[in-house]
């Protein structure tokens, strides 16, 4: 037996708990090891939780039912709806998260889920597609030693309707601080496009589509010191310029293609651009841009508003980079309840003429006086008996509407599937799909002027397989990208995957422009500063253009700032959407967060957007290979207009969290 073994040395060592040194220092004996804990995640903050409809439930379903999976139920746990993320710091004192996870049983639909969790941005569980009937899985993920952890469920690729999950049985063993939700540093706006000199600058399409006979006009965009005159050389006959106010008004020509040369100028120089006119059957050569009220104003709506809405686009300067088009959403009707008095009336008059609401006055005069600024109107129905808001819609009076909104003067009309439902079969055929765009497109080319048609359905039935076959220029590929802003950068990443069924005059729409201020889409709230980070929103911008989506801004136009603009109004960024060729980007994935997107473009170019979706700063690589390039390669960054130089095999730069580095390649010198 050794000294320290002998029970009287142990007995003194219990008993001792320092020892001194030479110094006088002490030394204390060890801790003991902290008792781990269970930190429910029910029972933290989980305001912070982010999800594409609803708010995190404790305890129960997104639904509001108790939680249950495969007929089990659970006393505890978060019901959510994808696409949800939470993040939280766990600052290394978490050792362990456990779950039960799955589709909830009273989803009450084909809801399908991915459940995934990200350690310091690693994925170490993934779930795999979660759809009814699928039997729940459990979880045990070790955490230690990890700083932040990202809770996440995505739709599976298939949309979000009925994504109900549930996290069951949620919990952290943990030996030290408890999980705090994480949240994004603030960034600060900052400003990417420079200014527009004093000269002129001719923007817009370089081709543009009409029917033979209808009313043309067009105000041609230019950016430069004012005042400005205008000059257009081969215009064909029955089309004829202001040279103060640059707008072309007249009539469509005859069949065929007119080749003319627009002209700016100003005491500080001139800008020329071409401008060919394409007379036929195809409208929307490139996709169409504009403002719809929608995200901002919903049922406040007014014709004042709409007016106030057009002057500022021509004075904000949006009108002078191709914005054109000023779009009354949903709310301008009679609707049969609601708080506001204004609105509430007979659908039709005796003779079955769609009636607007008091707010609404003139719907001629509120067309002509956005005519008047060298801009176009459009409106807003849908094929059932109300819209999406409880006000009037169309049905059984296609043909008498679609005539009304000629007569007014109208140029766009967004056709969205809200009440059909109720119409048609349970569940819809594909026929069932197709039949009220089929006769309301047919009826929309029988007017007297030319009138774009929005197909607002959500992607319902592959609608990009079949939406230019029955008359639409655009239709949306997915649900309201208002409630879902979270998911903006699969949102787009979903819509590149029908790429091939995109063309000129048959866009793929995956919803309007977020950004500044918009009001809240899950209850119609007033506007205010938009979520996004200025990274988020340069971004969407970006992967708009790389995709040829139409461009419709649809926050407050009065509240629009020098940020928002500089996002908005960038011309080499607005050429890549308006590019003749019309295609949209093809998307090459490097990982779970980094990816890019490479459009090819009329003049040999290719435009292409370095992606980075994760929340931390990352280096993206884009090699020529991949690109279909060789050799030296000029390499121009789109959003400062300024060239980077000449590079070989590969363009690579760091791209903030969340951001989108966009650049032009062009091969060759």
């Amino acid at each position: 037996m050794t000294a320290s073994t002998h029970p009287l040395w142990a007995a003194f060592f219990a008993a001792t708990l320092f020892t001194c040194l030479g110094n006088g220092t002490a030394v204390s004996a060890a801790s003991p090891e902290p008792q781990p804990v269970t930190v429910w995640l029910d029972a933290l903050d989980l305001s912070h939780m982010n999800q594409g409809w609803g708010r995190p439930e404790v305890n129960r379903s997104i639904r509001r039912q108790p939680l249950s999976l495969g007929g089990r139920k659970f006393a505890r746990g978060v019901g959510t709806h994808a696409y949800s993320i939470y993040r939280l710091n766990l600052a290394g004192g978490t050792e362990k998260f456990e779950a039960t996870v799955g589709l909830d049983d009273a989803a009450g639909g084909p809801g399908s889920v991915v459940f995934q969790i990200l350690a310091d941005g690693k994925k170490v569980f993934d779930s795999g597609a979660m759809r009814p009937g699928t039997a729940a899985k459990s979880v045990s993920v070790n955490l230690r030693g990890v700083k932040t952890l990202a809770l996440v469920v995505t739709d599976a690729g298939d949309g979000v309707n009925h994504d109900h999950a549930d996290w069951a049985e949620a919990r952290f063993t943990v030996t030290g601080a408890k999980p705090t939700p994480w949240q994004a540093p603030k960034e600060a706006p900052y400003l990417l496009t420079p200014k527009p000199g004093p000269a002129p600058r001719v923007n817009g399409p370089t081709v543009y589509g009409v029917r033979p006979g209808r009313p043309f006009l067009y105000r041609i965009p230019a950016q430069g010191e004012r005042p400005m005159t205008f000059a257009a050389d081969n215009l064909p006959a029955g089309l004829s310029l202001d040279a103060h106010t640059g707008i072309i008004t007249g009539t469509n020509p005859e069949r065929g293609e007119y080749k003319a040369t627009l002209t700016a100028r100003n005491k500080h120089g001139r800008s020329s651009r071409p401008f060919k006119i394409v007379s036929g059957d195809t409208l929307s050569l490139t996709p169409s841009m504009g403002w719809n009220h929608w995200y901002a104003h919903y049922r406040r709506i007014t014709d004042a508003m709409m007016r106030e809405a057009a002057d500022l686009m021509v004075s904000s300067g949006m009108a002078d980079v191709g914005y054109q088009y000023a779009n009354i959403d949903d709310c301008w009707m009679n609707t049969d309840g609601g708080n506001d008095p204004g609105r509430i009336g007979p659908f039709r008059d005796s003779a079955g003429n769609l009636l607007p609401n008091r707010h609404f006055p003139d719907m001629k005069a509120l067309a002509d006086y956005i005519h008047s600024k060298g801009l176009k109107a459009g409106l807003y129905t849908s094929p059932g008996p109300k819209t999406c808001a409880g006000f009037a819609g169309s049905y059984e009076h296609e043909a008498q509407d679609a005539r009304q909104f000629a007569d007014w003067g109208y140029d766009f009309l967004k056709y969205d599937w809200c009440s059909y439902r109720s119409v048609a079969g349970t569940p819809p055929t594909l026929e069932d799909y197709k039949k009220p765009y089929i006769l309301m497109g047919s009826l929309l080319k029988q007017q007297p002027r030319d009138m774009l048609f929005n197909l607002c359905q959500y992607g319902m039935g592959e609608v990009w397989k079949w939406g230019a076959e029955v008359g639409g220029q655009s239709w949306r590929t997915a649900g309201d990208l208002g409630v879902e802003l979270n998911r903006l950068f699969e949102v787009a990443l979903k819509n590149c995957e029908h790429r091939d069924c995109q063309k000129p005059g048959a866009w793929n729409d995956p919803d309007y422009i977020q950004i500044g201020w918009i009001g809240n889409a899950r209850g119609g709230g007033m506007p205010a500063p938009c979520a996004m980070s200025p990274t988020e929103q340069y971004s969407f911008m970006s992967m708009w253009a790389l995709m040829a989506s139409p461009l419709f801004y649809s926050g407050d136009m009065t509240r629009l700032d020098e940020f928002t603009l500089n996002v908005l109004c960038n011309p080499e960024v607005i050429e890549v959407d308006q590019d003749p060729l019309g295609q949209c980007a093809r998307v090459v994935t490097l990982s779970d967060d980094t990816f890019f997107m490479v459009k090819d473009l009329e003049d040999g170019s290719k435009a292409v957007g370095l992606g980075n979706r994760g929340h931390e700063t990352a280096t993206v690589a884009a090699s020529w290979k991949d690109l279909g390039l060789k050799g030296s390669c000029q390499v121009r960054d789109l959003w400062r207009h300024k060239d980077l130089g000449r590079f070989s095999d590969q363009f690579k730069s760091e791209v903030r969290a969340r951001g989108v580095v966009l650049v032009r390649i062009r091969q060759g010198s």
